[in-house]
């Protein structure tokens, strides 16, 4: 008989343990699934094995015996190690690490597997020549691949450089050794490109794709083919680190800038860290691209954690874009109060006269940001978050952007009862609103989050725009990532300065990649681009190095920066989140957590504490929130770590360390 190690698949603390039973089945191996009796009345309940033991150290009085194994459900070795792994990391439970490897759904009772991109066509073909810096970056790629041991890389390519066709054969070399390879972007709306991309080269059955977006049929089906070794490569968003490959010889994480790959849910894993795990343990070779580096990740390369390879010129040989800074208070000033300066519109004109295409990118969905009563002052907020509301012309409705609660729009002031409610703001709605009143015979859409909640809707707006049938593209960020179409003429920034108004630490920095990436879509062809920026801060750093795509230059002040203020990746930022039912209840709980800490850490150098206070979404369903910040010097996250293992168990505080939002 052998005995086993198991995790009980129950999501709390008290439970978060090991737990050793008998076993009578000889092939149980760790990583299998069971079902087990547990606690008091026996019930039956899956769980994980972790360790096969053919003896124990001592006698367990009334040990109890695994029932049964789960033959559908079977996770690789590595997968425990990871687990563990990010137990330590992240503070998380054992059992919130392995719900990330397993599949959703189930399977089908037809038994017909369901497969998305089937029917996908292959986009372009393979590049018969590379440019020499391509060459000079595939060179070193293939000797360390060649090596059989680990080793990291930053591809670091301005736009339209061919980091993709580096990516693509990378993944190639990998196949040629019998590894398999995992394949991120950012955005789920980047996988049909690179979906029909990778067709082209590597055909439909060696791919599996794992996003979010698929039904929950699609999902199981799709980690079926992984587990049972039918695919080769396997593309996704950033749940896709977690698929249940075997030998893996390469991982590629492209645009590795994207807040997006953090989770902002339990485990609130930094996906690159996983990423690097796992290559580390199949000795593989982790590829991280982008045309913007983030600052961590530059300095990490500086520091000698990546190997930095660079594409410092388009594939194609086009000069990057021509880009001009309008000043918008310069143009209040002379009357117009439209969403487009007077430079950028006669360009709009010019651009459809010559027949090219254009892209207009305002980082704010909706049609305006707020509504406020012009009488009393008013503005309207969601009951549960506290947060505005946002106006939704096309569904009459305003609606929180962050819980997504949804209320008919007032004919009035809930306040005071005046008809004074005004809008302010505006949001791709009224964008596209005006381009359409603007522009009334030319096909426009519309790519938002909004626009795309509808199954296909999404590959729809891009293939409409990519076979020129859409001929203005307004969108938020998903227009500004990865996307490659060869007749945009034209890329107009409408308020560039959005982000650099959210209190974050990294508002420069995301202001200066949202303004270098969206530039970066123009001028893919064969003519120059056109970009125009429109701000309200035309002098800002950010601002002027986007426009002159300096990314060393804003790499240099952004760098001093961080490091005289302490900030990642010279430090670590923890939130800690307490909640309550009462407001009450919650800041006192928040209190004795914040005494816990000062006594644990002292008033020591290395560690900064700032008082409680309620978070800036302050209510979210029925529960109060308060959040304790802390600053942590790097190299000190073992000595915190256990600390606040203890003050979670004790208090339900959640955790996020380096989190992409304060909210």
């Amino acid at each position: 008989m052998n005995y086993v190690n198991v995790v009980i698949d129950n999501n709390t603390d008290k439970t978060d343990r090991l737990f050793t039973y008998g076993c009578s089945f000889s092939q149980v191996r760790p990583g299998d699934r069971v079902l087990v009796p547990f606690a008091q009345g026996d019930r039956i309940r899956p769980a994980y094995v972790f360790e096969v033991m053919d003896h124990l150290e001592k006698d367990i009085p009334g040990l109890k015996m695994v029932r049964e194994i789960d033959p559908e459900y079977s996770l690789p070795e590595e997968a425990l190690e990871i687990c563990l792994w990010m137990k330590k990391r992240y503070l998380c439970r054992l059992i919130e690490g392995i719900h990330c490897f397993t599949p959703s759904g189930t399977s089908s009772k037809a038994g017909k597997a369901r497969r998305p991109y089937r029917d996908a066509e292959g986009l372009g073909g393979p590049v018969e020549s590379l440019t020499l810096q391509q060459e000079l970056a595939l060179a070193r790629i293939y000797e360390k691949m060649d090596s059989g041991r680990h080793h990291s890389f930053l591809l670091h390519g301005v736009t339209s450089s061919g980091k993709t066709e580096v990516y693509m054969r990378a993944i190639e070399r990998a196949m040629e050794k019998g590894k398999t390879a995992i394949m991120m972007v950012p955005e789920i709306s980047l996988t049909p490109e690179i979906i029909r991309r990778f067709i082209s080269r590597f055909t439909e059955e060696k791919i599996a794709v794992l996003h979010s977006r698929l039904s929950m049929g699609e999902r199981y089906d799709e980690w079926t083919r992984i587990r049972r070794g039918e695919v080769s490569i396997v593309i996704g968003a950033r749940s896709a680190v977690f698929a249940p490959l075997e030998n893996i010889g390469v991982i590629v994480m492209d645009e590795e800038h994207e807040l997006t790959y953090k989770s902002d849910k339990s485990p609130k894993y930094e996906t690159g860290e996983v990423a690097l795990r796992r290559a580390m343990l199949n000795k593989g070779v982790l590829i991280v691209g982008s045309a913007t580096p983030s600052i961590v990740t530059a300095v990490r390369a500086e520091e000698g954690f990546y190997e930095k390879l660079t594409l410092t010129e388009r594939y194609n040989g086009n000069q990057l874009p021509q880009v001009e800074i309008q000043d918008m208070r310069e143009e209040l000033k002379n009357g117009n109060t439209s969403v487009f300066s007077t430079r950028l519109f006669g360009l709009m004109e010019e651009t459809l006269k010559q027949d090219k295409q254009i892209i207009l990118f305002l980082n704010r969905r909706g049609y305006s940001t707020f509504l406020s009563c012009r009488e009393c002052g008013f503005v309207m907020k969601c009951r549960e978050c506290g947060i505005s509301m946002t106006y939704h012309k096309e569904e009459g409705n305003v609606r929180c952007h962050y819980c997504g609660r949804s209320e008919s729009l007032p004919t009035g002031c809930p306040s005071c009862g005046s008809r004074y409610l005004r809008h302010f703001g505006s949001g791709t709605e009224k964008v596209e609103e005006q381009v359409n009143q603007y522009f009334p015979h030319i096909p426009a859409a519309r790519l938002d989050l909004d626009s795309t909640r509808k199954k296909g809707s999404l590959d729809k707006i891009l293939s409409d725009f990519r076979k020129g049938r859409t001929k203005i593209l307004i969108g938020t960020q998903i227009v500004a990532k990865g996307l490659d179409f060869h007749h945009v003429g034209l890329v107009g920034i409408l308020a560039a300065d959005t982000t650099l108004n959210i209190p974050d630490y990294r508002s420069a920095e995301r202001t200066f990649q949202l303004i270098t990436q969206a530039a970066g879509r123009t001028g893919r062809g064969e003519a120059r681009g056109r970009v125009v920026i429109q701000t309200y801060e035309p002098d800002h750093y950010a601002v002027t190095l986007g426009a002159r795509q300096d990314y060393d230059g804003f790499y240099r002040i952004e760098k001093e920066i961080r490091e005289g203020l302490k900030y990642p990746p010279f430090a670590d930022i923890l939130l800690l989140t307490v909640t309550g039912k009462k407001e009450k209840d919650s800041l006192e709980k928040a209190e004795s957590v914040y005494k816990e800490c000062m006594a644990a850490f002292g008033n020591s150098p290395e560690y900064t504490l700032f008082r409680p206070a309620a978070a800036v979404i302050a209510k979210q369903g029925n529960q109060y929130r308060h959040q304790i910040v802390m600053k942590v010097d790097r190299g000190r996250r073992k000595e915190y770590a256990v600390v606040l293992e203890k003050l979670k168990k004790t208090y339900g505080i959640i955790i996020d360390i380096n989190p992409a939002s304060m909210m």
